[in-house]
């Protein structure tokens, strides 16, 4: 099984391989994101407008758990590939086992550290008197769940690593269904409302975790579960944290921005713009989904290929998959552009929010056009193991536009100007991402092929 997998990422056509990747990556991340859209249906239904604002000011701090599953399931996907390519197999099944001891470790930080602090951190967030109340129903159960969150998303970056794709296609199915499924009982049929979507979805983890433990087990993974792997190594605990580090500045800095913004928004707009940026940012996360999955498709492809020196195959992985992301991300764009009210009219019948939403949506994506060149970007020096270029891409826009975008632009412009932060960070990112992908390109245009099997 796993010999049919290296061959596959070795020689199967570059177009062909990263769509049979990308797509059960994609469908995975639509269905995943779903729930999360379900969630703030729901909610924004059956709460109302401060149950959606509860939501808005929690979900950055949900980025921050998140990303440390991204961060060490990038980390540890990228050094799996290459030494798979490598044929250091000892090599990958170690940087397994220290993936778990993390997970296990990190995972109950969160839970001590969120159940002491958790009003000051919500109020930090943006959570005023009023929003209080539902965020931290949502948030007190949701940090209970963070080793579960942090093992599922960091697993299926491990999952992709070797090629298997289609598996973690299904784990996110698994935890999507029943998130789905568990979100109506617990909110409505329970009465629990808000901290119902948050027990919904921790127990919908449970499922995922079933599933991936089923996997490692099973005997079709190239990877197995070894208990002598479990014990630390700190360089290659090092390698993991340096090369996944920058997928966790992304999601912490994007949470410190989120909450910014939800800062902003109560100060210029109070909490009907909180719970406007809550449904627009979920909408545009959502649309997003198509080019995370290119960048997690093509990462494995190009991570083996280059630690297997096929380097003219890695520059036509990254070129392919620019070219696909800039056109999911010029669709989807026009679509919000034309069409945001039909589409905020799914989650909410306020009003208010429908009347300031579109306005925001439409300054909100005028730039995001060039998002899927700048997520496919960081993936790539992420693939190719080199962390400074993935570090400064992915920090870029949250930390060196986004921060200051939101402190100068609503002194002049108001509200308009928090949203208008989005599209010229989005810009400003393209531009820095040109800056260093170009040159890499360039590099491996310039290196000489080795020989198949070499």
């Amino acid at each position: 099984m796993g010999s049919s997998r290296e061959r596959m990422l070795a020689n199967e056509p570059v177009g062909r391989l990263i769509w049979r990747l990308s797509l059960p990556a994609m469908v995975g991340m639509f269905v995943n994101g779903l729930y999360n859209l379900v969630d703030t249906i729901y909610i924004g239904h059956g709460v109302g407008s401060l149950g959606v604002a509860g939501l808005s000011v929690a979900f950055p701090i949900q980025m921050i758990i998140g990303g440390t599953g991204a961060m060490l399931g990038v980390g540890t996907a990228s050094l799996i590939s290459r030494s798979l390519g490598a044929r250091d197999y000892e090599k990958a099944q170690r940087a397994f086992g220290n993936n778990l001891l993390a997970t296990a470790i990190l995972g109950g930080t969160y839970i001590v550290v969120g159940t002491i602090l958790l009003h000051p951190i919500l109020s930090l967030f943006g959570a005023s008197s009023e929003i209080l109340p539902y965020a931290s129903e949502y948030m007190g159960v949701i940090f209970l769940g963070s080793p579960l969150i942090i093992f599922t998303m960091s697993m299926n970056n491990v999952i992709r690593s070797e090629g298997a794709a289609r598996t973690a296609m299904w784990s996110m199915l698994v935890g999507a269904i029943a998130n789905i499924i568990l979100d109506p009982i617990f909110i409505f049929t329970l009465g629990m409302g808000i901290r119902g979507a948050a027990i919904a979805t921790v127990i919908s983890r449970i499922g995922v975790m079933i599933w991936i433990g089923w996997f490692f087990h099973s005997g079709k993974s190239i990877i197995a579960i070894r208990l002598r792997d479990l014990s630390p190594r700190l360089r290659i605990m090092g390698e993991i944290i340096t090369i996944g580090f920058p997928a966790f500045l992304h999601h912490a800095s994007s949470s410190i921005v989120f909450g910014m913004i939800n800062q902003l928004l109560g100060l210029y707009g109070g909490n009907v713009a909180v719970a406007v940026f809550g449904v627009n940012n979920r909408v545009i996360m959502f649309s997003a989904m198509p080019t995370i999955g290119i960048a997690q498709g093509m990462q494995p492809i190009a991570g083996y290929n280059y630690g297997a020196r096929q380097y003219s195959r890695t520059l036509e992985v990254i070129r392919t998959s620019n070219i696909m992301a800039l056109a999911f991300c010029s669709g989807i764009a026009a679509i919000l552009l034309l069409f945001p009210g039909p589409v905020l009219r799914i989650f909410t019948s306020d009003k208010a929010l429908l009347e300031m939403g579109p306005h925001a949506m439409r300054l909100m994506v005028a730039g995001f056009f060039f998002a899927g060149y700048n997520k496919v970007g960081g993936s790539v020096f992420q693939a190719l193991g080199k962390a400074l270029p993935a570090f400064i891409i992915n920090s870029a826009r949250p930390v060196l536009f986004f921060i200051p975008l939101l402190l100068i632009m609503p002194r002049f412009l108001g509200i308009n100007g928090v949203w208008m932060s989005f599209a010229v960070a989005d810009v400003l990112s393209f531009i820095i991402t040109l800056f260093f992908l170009l040159p890499q390109t360039r590099a491996l245009r310039n290196l000489e092929p080795s020989p198949e099997g070499a």
